[in-house]
């Protein structure tokens, strides 16, 4: 059957099963798909309604709804640059447009290659880093371009996070970073 493999079924269907509504279910459900497939084309949301046993217009309604999944193909990376306050305090809509030139899409657009898909996001939770971004599940900030620059050299050469700089020194907080809730290790610059 295509869509899913048997074991994102099952596991989908073991969601539905600890909810007394399986609509309840939904939002994981569609993670669990999306992880698989990597976005969530029709046939894998047939397959999360068949499998929460929940109509499609629900599962493509809340899939629509929602930023966090992609209904077309995405990037290889996923770019969110934040916008709250803080960070267009700070110079975010400046970085918005160093972006928009290195990458040659506007936020909600893929680069051609494939290679990046550049969302603006509300609040990536980091103020004290603003203005910041995240590539993936890693944090960056205070931008710079010049650091901007940096880390798309860095992803587009394959290094990614792993070719993350030092921290700079004397750095509030830099310590404790990679224990910070919203996920993976903080990434300095400057």
């Amino acid at each position: 059957m295509p869509g899913l493999s048997e074991a994102a079924r099952s596991e989908i269907r073991a969601l539905g099963a600890r909810y007394e509504q399986r609509q309840s279910a939904l939002l994981p459900a569609l993670f669990v798909a999306q992880r698989e497939a990597g976005w969530l084309p029709p046939d894998v949301l047939e397959a999360v309604a068949e499998a929460l046993e929940v109509p499609l217009s629900e599962v493509a309604a809340v899939a629509s709804f929602y930023r966090l999944y992609f209904l077309r193909p995405p990037g290889r990376h996923q770019l969110l640059l934040c916008t709250n306050l803080a960070c267009l305090l700070n110079g975010a809509d400046r970085l918005r447009a160093h972006l928009e030139a290195r990458l040659g899409v506007r936020p909600g657009e893929t680069t051609p290659d494939g290679f990046f898909t550049f969302r603006t996001w509300e609040c990536l939770a980091w103020c004290d880093h603003a203005p910041m971004m995240m590539v993936d599940e890693e944090r960056y900030g205070p931008l710079t371009p010049e650091l901007v620059d940096e880390v798309l050299a860095r992803y587009r050469a394959g290094a990614g996070p792993a070719g993350r700089p030092a921290e700079p020194a004397g750095r509030p907080g830099s310590a404790s970073r990679a224990a910070e809730p919203g996920g993976g290790a903080a990434q300095g610059g400057g």
